[in-house]
């Protein structure tokens, strides 16, 4: 029995949906620990595409139990309606299998139309929020303000709450009379709260329960490291944690029950929105996005992309505390006749080798390269380790000898059985 974290290791869409899913072939218990709506998972299994925002991905297996923790912030009409798409393609989910917090914190209507207004106020500096309110939520629960499942549940206190939400000075003064209409969503939220209350549960307490029952546990970690609210690119970043420490405290699991930390990263790197990237060339985003790849599950925008950075990915073992590595999106570099791989920054005349936290001087870093020789073959269709080129081997080798971190998967697709474990 073990109780892993998984974490993107760079800024999200590090394919950690897929490696939750071939995890759960042997966790019984999945938790999202974190965020919101805003994150979005994707799994193929056949033929068929699932996108998931706020379920944990373990659902798409039988018998496992999932459990939507109390650090994240639950959109509930939003909610309703992902159950219902994945039950329309066959997907069983009942409170045997899905656990909700009732701790996790409610997104309103008012919170997306916050979200939205300020970050168009923001202009150029605008942080690319996918504008579903999440910052916002997680505001009111720092301010010791918001509206929780267990508030959703009672009726009676969900519409009182909702109606003193609504004429809260900060609201009335952003938003004006559109704050004062807000009552007229509550019809809506009061279905969704019929809908969801079986669900609604004390998780901390299922999660020990479960730990004593030697069950073993798999925290689905959302968005990536370099997107938590203290450790990443900051202003660009999420509002909450999305390191290896959140899973904890976004859940009520302790930490000395957690066995291994593992942390997924692409072959290449990603980000969606605004921020520094050092590694960002147009060239491979050319050819990722002309391949049909690198489009944001939630948002459909185009990520920006570049080469692997093993800066970044050296401070997200530092800071997470991960001790095994999955890599992801492999076959994405099949044709390139050479691989580059950052392993320091030039900035100011100086050799760095970690992160700056003072964002002018990451935007200011250029990238120092190592490069190696392309595989150029198709490595889609490897399922161990021997059928992968050598090529492709000596590429894996390097990231495991630079982070000094085990590999443990290599994604050779996005299918459940294009996996190869190390």
């Amino acid at each position: 029995m073990t109780n892993t974290i998984l974490v993107g290791a760079q800024w999200g869409d590090e394919g950690k949906g897929k490696i939750i899913d071939v995890l759960t072939e042997t966790a019984e218990v999945v938790v999202r620990s974190q965020g919101g709506s805003n994150a979005g998972h994707t799994v193929l299994i056949g033929d068929k595409k699932y996108v998931l925002h706020l379920l944990p991905s373990g659902i798409l297996r039988k018998n496992k139990v999932c459990v939507i923790g109390n650090g994240v912030v639950i959109d509930p009409p939003g909610l309703v309606k992902e159950i219902q798409e994945q039950e329309k393609k066959g997907v069983k989910i009942t409170p045997k299998n899905l656990r909700i917090s009732e701790n996790a914190h409610v997104v309103l209507p008012f919170h997306k139309q916050m979200d939205e207004l300020q970050e168009n106020l923001k202009g150029k500096r605008k942080i690319g929020t996918t504008k579903r309110g999440i910052g916002p939520t997680y505001s009111d629960k720092a301010n010791r303000n918001g509206l929780r499942m267990i508030d959703l549940i009672q009726p009676s206190v969900f519409s009182r709450k909702l109606r003193e939400k609504s004429k809260e000075s900060t609201t009335v003064r952003i938003l004006g009379k559109k704050a004062a209409k807000m009552s007229a969503f509550e019809k809506e939220y009061l279905a969704a709260s019929a809908k969801l209350k079986p669900f609604v549960t004390n998780t901390a307490v299922y999660l020990h329960e479960a730990h004593k029952a030697k069950k073993e546990i798999l925290f689905e970690g959302a968005q990536g490291t370099f997107l938590d609210i203290d450790f990443g690119t900051y202003p660009y970043v999420t509002s909450s944690n999305t390191t290896a420490g959140g899973a904890c405290t976004g859940s009520g699991f302790p930490p000395n029950r957690i066995d291994h930390v593992l942390g997924v990263l692409k072959a290449y790197t990603t980000r969606v929105g605004e921020g520094p990237f050092p590694t960002e060339d147009d060239a491979i985003g050319d050819l990722l996005h002309e391949m049909g790849r690198e489009y944001g599950s939630t948002t459909g925008r185009a990520r920006r992309c570049g080469w692997l950075d093993l800066v970044v990915v050296k401070y997200a073992i530092l800071i997470n505390g991960i001790d095994g590595l999955a890599v992801t999106c492999l076959d994405g570099l099949d044709s390139l006749e050479t691989v580059k791989v950052c392993t320091s920054y030039k900035c100011g005349g100086k050799t760095i080798t970690n992160v700056p936290n003072d964002l002018d001087q990451f935007n200011n870093c250029q990238p120092v390269y190592k490069t190696y020789k392309g595989w150029k073959q198709d490595i889609s269709k490897a399922r161990k380790w021997t059928d992968l080129p050598k090529l492709a081997r000596d590429y894996l080798k390097s990231i495991e000898a630079a982070t000094e971190t085990k590999l443990k998967i290599v994604s050779v697709g996005p299918n459940r059985e294009q996996t190869i474990t190390i």
